[in-house]
């Protein structure tokens, strides 16, 4: 188990200003995610935090020379979500796995709302789990449509894939605002700069506004 994961159940991401209080996110959901976690770690995938979150990979191999993401888990208002980042080529038992938001082309999600749900559909979750890791180590690859989400930094990725909504908000501002905000959010070096520059302009965001709008 990695102690940024204990961090992240205790605390949150710390990515808002509820981190460590009674209203992160987090809290909502700490039993299914606690109990989720126990389901990815006993299918031997390595834990560790990317993006404020739990992300769990594979480790470096022969043919691929850096560790594989394979999917991450997160806390969200109304569910807590386990996130393939492979999850299209999946098999899409009972359509359980969803889109992140309508022009999502990779990454499929699982939305929990309640232990019962999880422990219902444990033995699919781990199905799921091993067939994410088979689809890595054979080297399949989504073929991609050529979109502007190729110049998008990985942390508003995530934040696509957190938050659908978020994602519908951003994908309905004119092509002009969408350059403005990507290029903004892509000049920093370090990933938390990053992070902090979407979470400041999230709000506008939702409210349908540009950088420069009042």
């Amino acid at each position: 188990m990695n102690l940024g994961v204990d961090h992240y159940l205790k605390d949150g991401c710390g990515r808002c200003p509820l981190g460590a209080t009674p209203d992160c996110k987090v809290n909502n959901w700490k039993e299914e995610m606690i109990y989720l976690r126990k389901i990815i770690l006993s299918c031997g995938l390595t834990e560790q935090v990317k993006w404020g979150v739990p992300c769990y990979t594979i480790p470096v191999t022969e043919s691929n020379k850096t560790e594989s993401n394979i999917l991450i888990m997160s806390a969200l208002k109304d569910y807590c979500t386990i996130s393939f980042f492979k999850g299209a080529l999946l098999t899409n038992v009972d359509s359980m796995l969803e889109k992140p938001g309508e022009n999502t082309q990779a990454a499929r999600l699982i939305k929990f709302t309640g232990i019962e749900q999880i422990l219902v559909n444990e033995e699919q979750i781990r199905t799921w789990i091993f067939e994410a890791v088979a689809v890595e180590k054979s080297e399949l690859k989504v073929e991609m449509n050529k979109t502007a989400m190729e110049t998008i930094p990985g942390e508003l990725k995530l934040k696509f894939m957190e938050e659908p909504d978020f994602k519908l908000a951003f994908n309905a501002l004119t092509p002009g605002r969408q350059r403005g905000y990507i290029l903004y959010f892509s000049q920093p070096k370090q990933s938390k700069t990053r992070v902090s520059r979407i979470e400041k302009y999230s709000p506008k965001i939702l409210d349908g506004k540009g950088m420069q709008d009042k």
